[in-house]
């Protein structure tokens, strides 16, 4: 069996339980027979920000490179005509001044490039851009990740080498990376059953239907895991019945679980009821495969809010990008809260694969338009011969034989329209014009008025792959808009991780703000996103939210903070107001004055002195 572990939004507690659900399996099939070879294998595709080998401390016994390739020029062969930039989907080349530039953090390693170079200047060579690593030890499961290299952006090569160590013996365990983006689709392809944790937030609702949305169009049997339940779970129970998906188990909400997850602790070695629970969880197995939902409307309350208003800025804008390493730390939080404070400034949500901003500010949309992030490819399978060039030179393995309907004998090509990255080689490849390709609609964005300021932010549709272009449009558009109403600032919300839409939010903006927790896991990603930060020589500063869960961790924070010359301006304490507020679908600010309230203020304060700071 292969067991999918997804959700719509980190920060939900799917590594926890996926972690806690490979030692509960391993160590009962240990008492059935304890000479028994290891049945059950937990595999970590998270690869931006991989975790769960913090609480397995696996012993590596193996490491393999991942590679793809990529083009390198040859000045002495280029004559500079410029095809190698036309041919490129990714906006990854440009030829100035008779010199080829290849920008390696847009490169999709397609091939396309070397392929057109009428004086075969580019060639292609191996490149590695990030490491499976694997353990038969000392937990009681066979334990496999992968880890992307920061700056790089083909996450699912490095999830698909990770499920080479798939085992059609066994129980497979997949710990996907959030969202619903193109990793997440190479972590869920092939799976059995997919389980999607998430919690009763309205952030937790909004994001758990975009990857229900998701699981259900790949047809994957799925189920909902709640965890931090309160017992009663409104919100996700009448979802789940109105859509028909199934509530598999719930996690109940407790402090001490958190305390244990924060030092690194396996929860199941501390809490027996959780085993039990998540054993029931595994043999009841309740899940459903329904009809694909309709999508969600970005603006459900319609409200009214007056015209943009002009500002009063003569020196242009200065842009802070709110991020962080993992999904969860309350990044989208903060970033309401900053606006609230800043008042009717330009305000972007780049986390456009699962966008949460509009939820607190309840935006009314001005503007809606399609985006058409990339092209697919498609086979006329009356003109294909079945030579299967295309296929040998298709760098994603996204095209395959099958026979010609009612030709038993004649082998015909497909391209599956999921793996399909857009890159346009096929049609040059096809010797007989068999294939073409036509724009594909990626998601749409919008421009929203609301309380705080106009907003731009957009949907990432399911499946689908170019966010990085998507928040590119985004960034644009609130750059215009704040060049146009001379505002101050432009606040944006970023995705976690780092990853092609991360690369796509940091890059040239004036300000990084990395939220995290003190934990194991937050600690990590924090590093992770602060080499980014570095990578693109972006100023970052910190924020550690429920500060006070674990000294220690906080304590490291600020040290690895200080190493990379940065600094902590703010520590949100543990405060169940914060909670409260979301369910409530207020702003932390607007719930009242609270202990994490205060630090927020602070926080904003110290931003504008280091911008003034920077701009002096």
């Amino acid at each position: 069996m292969i067991i999918t572990v997804a959700s719509g939004k980190g920060g939900t507690g799917k590594t926890t339980f996926a972690v806690n659900l490979a030692y509960a399996l391993a160590r009962r099939e240990q008492q059935k027979a304890a000479d028994a070879q290891k049945k059950v294998r937990l595999l970590d595709c998270d690869v931006e920000e991989p975790n769960d080998y913090l609480f397995v401390r696996p012993d590596f016994s193996e490491e393999v490179p991942v590679k793809v390739a990529k083009p390198v020029w040859d000045a002495s062969k280029c004559t500079a005509c410029g095809k190698c930039a036309e041919v490129c989907n990714y906006n990854a080349i440009a030829v100035i001044k008779k010199k080829v530039l290849i920008f390696n953090e847009l490169c999709h390693s397609c091939g396309a490039c070397a392929w057109v170079c009428p004086a075969k200047a580019l060639t292609e060579q191996q490149a590695e851009i990030g490491k499976v690593q694997a353990a038969d030890g000392p937990a009681p499961f066979f334990f496999a990740h992968g880890l992307l290299n920061v700056g790089e952006s083909l996450s699912p090569t490095v999830v698909r080498a990770v499920k080479q160590y798939l085992d059609k013996d066994a129980i497979n365990i997949i710990d996907a990376s959030p969202g619903t983006a193109c990793a997440v689709v190479a972590a869920l392809q092939g799976a059995d059953v997919a389980l999607l944790v998430t919690e009763p937030t309205p952030f937790g609702l909004n994001d758990l239907k975009l990857a229900v949305g998701l699981t259900l169009k790949l047809g994957i049997p799925t189920g909902i895991i709640v965890n931090r339940s309160d017992g009663e779970d409104c919100l996700i129970a009448d979802y789940a019945e109105q859509v028909g998906v199934p509530i598999a188990g719930r996690i109940p909400f407790r402090r001490e679980y958190a305390e244990t997850y924060a030092e690194g602790g396996i929860l199941i070695e501390h809490f027996p009821e959780l085993a039990e629970n998540l054993l029931s969880i595994y043999d009841r197995m309740a899940c459903a495969l329904p009809p694909v939902p309709e999508e969600l409307e970005m603006n459900p309350e319609n409200r009214e809010f007056p015209p943009f208003e002009k500002g009063t800025s003569e020196t242009g804008y200065r842009e802070i990008t709110v991020i962080s390493g993992k999904g969860g730390t309350g990044k989208t939080t903060l970033t309401a809260c900053l606006a609230q404070l800043a008042g009717q400034e330009v305000l972007a949500d780049n986390d456009v694969d699962a966008a949460d901003l509009h939820l607190l500010l309840t935006p009314q949309v001005r503007e809606k338009h399609a985006f058409t992030g990339s092209i697919k490819a498609f086979i006329h399978p009356e003109k294909c011969v079945g030579c299967g060039q295309c296929a040998a030179a298709c760098h994603f393995s996204a095209i395959h034989p099958e026979l010609l309907p009612g030709h038993a004998s004649m082998t015909v090509y497909r391209i599956d329209p999921v793996a399909c990255e857009g890159c346009g080689l096929c049609p040059r490849v096809c010797p007989v014009g068999a294939i073409d390709c036509q724009d594909n609609i990626t998601g749409s964005w919008f421009v929203s008025g609301t309380q705080y300021g106009p907003m731009v932010h957009a949907r990432l549709g399911i499946a689908e792959e170019n966010s990085g272009r998507l928040v590119a449009q985004v960034r644009n558009r609130a750059a215009q808009l704040a060049a146009e109403l001379k505002k101050e600032y432009i606040i944006a919300d970023g995705p976690p991780g780092t990853g092609c839409p991360v690369i796509a939010s940091v890059s040239g903006t004036d300000l990084v703000v990395i939220v995290t927790e003190p934990t194991v896991s937050g600690v990590h990603d924090m590093e992770r996103v602060i080499a980014l930060a570095k990578h693109f020589a972006v100023p970052a500063v910190i924020v550690i939210n429920k500060a006070d869960l674990n000294a220690a961790q906080a304590a490291r924070i600020e040290e690895i903070a200080a190493a990379h010359g940065s600094k902590v301006i703010g520590k949100i304490p543990f405060d169940r107001a914060v909670n409260s507020a979301l369910m409530a679908g207020k702003t932390v600010l607007d719930y009242g004055q609270t202990p994490a309230a205060d630090v927020i203020r602070d926080i904003w304060r110290q931003i504008r002195i280091i911008l003034q700071g920077t701009a002096d």
